[in-house]
């Protein structure tokens, strides 16, 4: 809709012209779609504060030019042919130099990281993405509605550290699943891990201080914790996760690290090195942040118990979230912080946003205590086991020898690495899969191009399994066999 004089900067006159003009602007900028419905006359003159006989002229002109279509006791609509025509003549917008701040000027200049769209693809591999179908809408729907039944005494901002029945679920969640104990007063609910990370870096670093991060690793929580304008010092991973024999020396305030599943390549970190990694952060009181990401997921080994609660971890951070059981899309995860943070951890929340949605809170809290989360989590992990199991077959069928595959045992991607095909025509590679209808996605990006190079030979692609069916994952292991065989040929 046009903005109301009080917020647009119109001045107090506004007449049909200056309505035209805005009217105009935004049908040529796509606002409104193609054949979709402007403001009615009343409801703009209302906005405006202006009588609907200068709307309406507005309008008139619209339509005396083509831009709308206008039937007697309906909204004018947006002329079909209109958002496709060119635009001559239209005076050009000054551009300003930007002015940001330190931060901003950071986050601007980061790489991107962005996220392409599947398009019809007959399988995209990409990660982090899961499969409609294994969402499950009519209990979630239920509880939402039992949540937003609930009518409270007024409409008022909720605890910024969360839903205390959320907590209390939480609690002996992470117990029963993780061997996890804390006390619901440890716990923050926030809006994704995401947030999770953004609060760490907010209240852990300052410009000019080091973090640790591993290398390869999740390339939007290294370019969050660089944003403040500490400086990453990328460590080395192997089959046993982080390197910490590399931690000496690195002055770092803070450690990110994926203990459970090394992000993107599986390793699971030992207890020795969990034991130095949590001495190195006694020793330089520095803190840890245990990302347990998907650790629902383990296939052919035990679960490993987590970084916090070992002896000494008062230094370690733990981050979990549902994103990867039930849905990114609703945006809740949560950190275990140790006694004496969560103050600290509550108010920047509350500074950051006030707190999360509570009928979402709620609702999760209600399928947590009565056994239907922990149900789900148990039916996606032999769904995606049934995944992951297709997909390795395929690819062993497929490619036998001529692939190396990497973090299989547990999560919701496995790494392969393409030994026939040589680093430098892995681009070509994604291209060409693409354009036969399979997505598949490369690693490199995860590595920190400034790092001592860990050197990668061959073409190295991280496939996600979690959003497909069985049969479009053998379709889409076919397809890319026959991308593979195409580059090879040209090379």
């Amino acid at each position: 809709m046009v903005q109301s004089r009080k917020s647009s900067g119109y001045p107090q006159a506004i007449g049909a012209r200056q309505i035209y003009e805005a009217l105009r602007d935004q049908i040529l900028g796509g606002v409104f779609g193609a054949d979709g419905p402007l403001p009615s006359s009343r409801a703009l003159a209302l906005e405006l504060g202006v009588s609907r006989t200068t709307v309406t002229a507005a309008h008139e002109q619209l339509l005396a030019e083509g831009f709308i279509t206008v039937r007697q006791g309906r909204r004018p609509r947006v002329a079909s042919a209109v958002v496709d025509r060119d635009v001559c003549g239209k005076p050009s917008k000054r551009v300003r130099p930007i002015r940001l701040s330190a931060y901003g000027e950071r986050i601007r200049t980061a790489p991107p990281w962005g996220r392409t769209e599947a398009g019809k693809l007959v399988a995209d591999f990409r990660y982090g993405d899961l499969a409609p179908s294994d969402f499950p809408t009519a209990i979630w729907k239920r509880a939402i509605n039992a949540a937003m039944a609930q009518r409270p005494e007024r409409l008022t901002y909720g605890d910024p550290q969360g839903s205390r029945r959320l907590r209390m679920a939480l609690q002996g969640y992470l117990w029963r699943s993780r061997t996890l104990r804390c006390d619901p007063e440890q716990i923050i609910i926030v809006n994704g891990s995401q947030q999770g990370l953004d609060l760490c870096a907010r209240l852990f670093l300052d410009p000019g201080d080091r973090f640790v991060i591993e290398n390869p690793c999740y390339a939007m929580a290294r370019q969050i914790f660089a944003a403040t304008g500490a400086s990453p010092v990328p460590i080395a991973v192997d089959d046993d996760g982080l390197r910490t024999d590399l931690l000496a020396g690195t002055g770092a305030r803070l450690a990110y690290v994926t203990p459970s599943h090394q992000f993107p390549l599986g390793g699971v970190m030992p207890i020795s090195r969990r034991n130095r990694l949590i001495e190195w952060a006694r020793q330089h009181d520095a803190y840890v942040i245990e990302d347990d990401y998907d650790s629902e997921y383990r296939y052919d080994i035990n679960p490993v118990p987590p970084l916090h609660g070992l002896e000494g971890s008062d230094n370690v951070i733990y981050l979990g979230t549902i994103s990867k059981t039930l849905s990114p899309t609703l945006r809740i995860g949560y950190l275990v912080v140790p006694h004496g943070l969560q103050d600290a951890f509550a108010r920047a929340k509350q500074l950051t946003d006030r707190h999360s949605p509570p009928a979402e809170q709620e609702a999760l809290a209600s399928l947590i205590e009565g056994g239907v989360y922990e149900s789900h989590v148990r039916r996606m992990r032999r769904l995606n086991g049934e995944r992951r199991r297709t997909l390795l077959t395929m690819l062993n069928v497929t490619f036998g020898g001529r692939i190396a595959v990497e973090g299989a045992n547990a999560g919701l991607h496995i790494v392969v690495r393409f030994m026939d095909v040589p680093q430098h025509l892995e681009p070509a590679l994604i291209e060409t899969a693409r354009r036969v209808g399979v997505g598949v996605h490369s690693i490199t990006p995860l590595y920190d191009s400034g790092a001592d190079a860990v050197r990668i030979d061959h073409a190295s692609l991280m496939l996600g399994y979690s959003a497909l069916d069985t049969r479009q994952i053998e379709r889409g292991v076919h397809l890319l066999a026959e991308a593979i065989g195409r580059v090879r040929a040209l090379a």
